[in-house]
């Protein structure tokens, strides 16, 4: 059985990846990830809002076709794993919206039958899970679940200042009737 971080730990993997305000200003991303033998090249280009995502695979037999997307934002990060601990890996790229509210998005594939990538839905925010949301999401791969990390904002609060703490929701990568989804398992306030 894996040991689970300590909370501190896990706090500060989360913190890591935010990026600072002034950031944000339509960089190129690109880095190539690799496990169980197959690679993942991930670049985005364009400026503005609006940037086009390019994700090639290398290692895959038969080859597997790149995808090519657009994304409402800039890529910011990504990261490969197997949270469905399937022997097959899956791609996850953080996608940061322009704007004040800094929403978070993610682009995420599994490969299947060793040479397709399949999309890879994370579950929308809703009730409880949404309360307070207004953006500036952090996303993590941490032990066997996809965190999302964001402020809770009360009502009165400025978009710069949010007085209700954090919110981070752990997703643990389920099958879904035609794809892979992530569903929320577990919620910490801090």
């Amino acid at each position: 059985m894996k040991r689970l971080l300590p909370q501190i730990t896990v706090a500060a993997l989360l913190l890591a990846t935010a990026l600072p305000g002034g950031a944000w200003a339509g960089a190129a991303f690109n880095k190539t990830l690799k496990l169980q033998g197959i690679s993942f090249h991930v670049q985005s280009s364009g400026e503005g809002s609006q940037q086009q995502l390019t994700i090639t695979t290398s290692g895959a037999k038969p080859p597997i076709k790149p995808i090519h997307q657009s994304v409402n934002g800039q890529v910011i990060g990504a990261e490969v794993a197997d949270l469905n601990s399937n022997g097959l890996p899956e791609i996850y790229v953080f996608v940061q919206g322009a704007g004040s509210g800094s929403y978070g998005e993610l682009v995420a594939y599994s490969v299947i039958k060793g040479s397709e990538l399949s999309p890879i839905t994370l579950q929308e925010l809703s009730g409880a899970l949404a309360q307070g949301y207004q953006g500036h999401d952090q996303f993590a791969v941490v032990e066997e679940c996809l965190a999302r990390r964001f402020p809770i904002y009360k009502p009165g609060d400025s978009n710069a200042k949010a007085s209700g703490g954090l919110r981070q929701i752990c997703y643990k990568l389920k099958a879904g009737e035609a794809s892979w989804i992530l569903r929320p398992t577990s919620v910490l306030k801090f």
